[in-house]
């Protein structure tokens, strides 16, 4: 096997084995020894500092050590062997909170440079390799994230809740919700999104119960963890639902869902959903806390509120709050929480966040429904189709 990973920390890592093994794979055919053998050890602090005493005669831990097959009485073995890379998750976890990363960040950072090691680069014999191995371990970086990237189709799921809002400030019947998530879809959506909320401001049960019949991509159910609400999701048996926080004076969700402060009931209504084979979604802030407790209480997806980068009013803040959205994105897809994002996107701030390899969906309601009155629904959609990657 290419790559072997092993763990001696005290506690299981909190970062995936199962993609840090995929980067090290793509880091090793990036390099051009794709059928080379790496071993990889995780280490805590303590482990560390005995190895670094040992071999490099210096007290402490350090980040990562480097140990290649054909030094030290390796020279008769396999050139494919190349060696081992040993990582401190206690000491690579708290250079990314300096830092301002991920620890999976970091650990890819940190693999890369014992890699580079392995491979013959020391930046402690000249200034001048120091500098190469700086550079070659930037270029690989972003090799690999380009290659990561390459291939994965960001979904757009179209949100026609306000649809129902114009019908409803008239109380008739037109336009109709469900005739335009069949436009959207004709124009290649690959989902449709509605809020069926408590007060029935806009979407009502039967166009819930319609869009289950007629959706033929997939049918996400925004909702309170209302009992009436709840009822209704696992009699029509959405093909997923979101919950979302609701407030009644509210002109729209304002926030994500405090999902830490309410963990025992979140727990009830995904089991639930989860009896009646309905995926759950939860609509989170780009909170470190928050996406711990997504994940404690099972949910399979969550959705990244994406409001406050959309209405930053400069660029340093809008820069800080992309920052963040970026950051929750990477702990959740590490934690194995798959990944949507929306709120507040439009056409001038929706690529950025797109080309974020993590995010599996965006849902966009409002800048599409905005953009249909002056072009069309059809080429509204097609036009937000167009600012995500196409794989």
């Amino acid at each position: 096997m290419p790559v072997l990973i092993t763990s001696q920390t005290a506690t299981p890592p909190s970062i995936s084995l199962h993609q840090l093994r995929q980067r090290a794979e793509r880091l090793l055919s990036l390099c051009g020894c794709p059928r080379s053998e790496l071993s990889i050890l995780l280490l805590n602090d303590p482990e560390m500092a005995q190895l670094n005493e040992q071999y490099r005669n210096k007290l402490g831990p350090t980040n990562v050590l480097a140990f290649a097959i054909q030094e030290g009485g390796g020279e008769h073995l396999p050139t494919e062997l190349l060696g081992d890379v040993i990582i401190s998750l206690d000491t690579a976890s708290r250079e990314a909170t300096i830092d301002g990363v991920t620890l999976h960040q970091r650990v890819t950072i940190l693999l890369i440079h014992g890699l580079l090691h392995l491979l013959g680069f020391d930046h402690e014999r000249s200034r001048a390799e120091a500098l190469a191995m700086l550079e070659r371990e930037t270029q690989l970086l972003s090799e690999l994230l380009t290659e990561e990237r390459r291939g994965k189709m960001v979904s757009l799921a179209i949100n026609v809740d306000h649809v129902a809002t114009l019908r409803q400030a008239r109380g008739i019947t037109e336009p109709d919700p469900v005739l335009a998530a069949g436009i959207c879809e004709l124009a290649g959506a690959q989902g449709i999104v509605v809020h069926l909320r408590e007060d029935r401001r806009h979407i009502q049960d039967r166009d819930v119960r319609l869009l289950r019949q007629t959706v033929k991509s997939k049918l996400n159910l925004e909702m309170g963890a209302t009992e009436e609400i709840i009822a209704i999701a696992l009699e029509i048996k959405p093909d997923m639902i979101t919950l979302v926080p609701e407030k009644r004076k509210e002109l729209t969700t304002e926030g994500g869902l405090n999902v830490a402060g309410q963990k025992k009931k979140m727990q009830e209504v995904i089991a639930r959903m989860r009896k009646a084979g309905i995926p759950v979604s939860l609509f989170i802030d780009p909170d470190s806390r928050q996406i711990n407790a997504a994940h404690e209480v099972g949910a399979t997806f969550v959705e990244i509120h994406t409001g406050r980068y959309c209405d930053a009013t400069t660029e340093q803040l809008r820069d800080k709050e992309f920052t963040l959205i970026a950051t929750a994105a990477e702990e959740a897809y590490e934690m194995g929480l798959r990944v949507n994002a929306g709120h507040g996107l439009n056409y001038l701030n929706t690529r950025r966040v797109a080309a974020l390899g993590t995010i599996e969906e965006l849902s966009i309601g409002h800048a599409v429904m905005a953009r249909a009155i002056y072009v069309g629904l059809d080429q509204a959609v097609r036009e937000m189709l167009a600012l995500l990657p196409a794989g």
